[in-house]
């Protein structure tokens, strides 16, 4: 059976769903899950997750995120982006240097109110769904982290800039915002996510490319991948019955933390947290194999 992570180039006008959907007829496999939603105008970096490799989206979901963004200024729509309906213009006489001042004020933990077109749930109800019903409700403020913000180029009412973000943030919002601060409005009109985690663009590949691919499985990267940032440590051969069944086992000597755990063939097995001298499952990767 597949099982690992292949990086998606997502193209503009999919749903991270409908990826997700596609492979699963293209690896002939249910579990499929993607690591973080990306808009359908949005294209770029996704990770789709295939068969046992699932386990491991929600060590994803706290990942860093980079974007490249198309920034309108003097444009303010319902959805903070150019898809949406416009509610107001404004002329726009906005230079670099002035908007590179306004963009180092977004830096840093702050508090985000996510969009009212968003998959954010109140009460049951995604807030895109009461949105399209013509419905605006008081949403709470999100705490999220903007690393780093630059201004990429552009001139007059149209510019790119760079946003390397925490989990959570909403960039058609950033966009938003920033269009507030310079008092002419602005929405998004473009995104591109270049960077998700420990995955970058270099390693995505396109539907197109997959689509042409004969042996697809070629393509997926190992699970442990996603772990990149940990040590890696090899459990003895007498330790495996214990580790098969979620065990800690003895690690005498080993450094409190993290840590990706192999076999001595190395085989990927886990992920691990030493502490004490003990070495106990966080999460199990092997594939349990009925009868054992």
């Amino acid at each position: 059976m597949p099982c690992g992570i292949i990086i998606i180039d997502k193209p503009a006008g999919w749903t991270s769903q409908d990826v997700a959907a596609k492979l699963r007829g293209v690896f002939r496999e249910r579990r499929v899950g993607h690591g973080g939603t990306l808009d359908p105008m949005a294209t770029g970096v996704l990770p789709i997750f295939i068969g046992r490799a699932t386990r491991g989206v929600e060590f994803f979901e706290s990942a860093e995120k980079e974007y490249i963004a198309g920034l309108r200024l003097g444009l303010t729509t319902n959805t903070q982006d150019t898809t949406g309906e416009v509610l107001d213009e404004q002329p726009v006489s906005v230079t670099g240097e002035q908007l590179r001042e306004i963009l180092t004020k977004f830096l840093g933990k702050q508090e985000q109110v996510p969009p009212m077109y968003s998959a954010v749930k109140i009460g049951g109800k995604k807030l895109y769904e009461l949105a399209r019903q013509g419905k605006t409700v008081e949403r709470k403020a999100r705490a999220i982290e903007i690393k780093e913000l630059e201004l990429l180029d552009g001139e007059g009412c149209e510019f790119r800039i760079r946003v390397r973000c925490s989990k959570g943030t909403y960039v058609r919002t950033l966009c938003h915002d920033i269009g507030q601060a310079l008092g002419c409005g602005g929405c998004m009109s473009s995104l591109r996510r270049t960077m998700a985690g420990t995955y970058r663009l270099a390693q995505a590949v396109t539907m197109d490319e997959l689509l042409r691919q004969e042996d697809p499985e070629a393509l997926l990267l190992p699970v442990d991948s996603l772990f990149a940032e940990y040590p890696a440590h090899t459990v003895q051969d007498n330790q495996l019955k214990a580790v098969f069944n979620g065990a800690a086992v003895k690690a005498a000597g080993l450094p409190d933390g993290t840590y990706r755990v192999y076999d001595r063939n190395g085989t990927f097995l886990l992920v691990g947290q030493a502490e004490k001298g003990m070495l106990k499952t966080v999460k199990s990767f092997f594939e349990v194999k009925t009868g054992e």
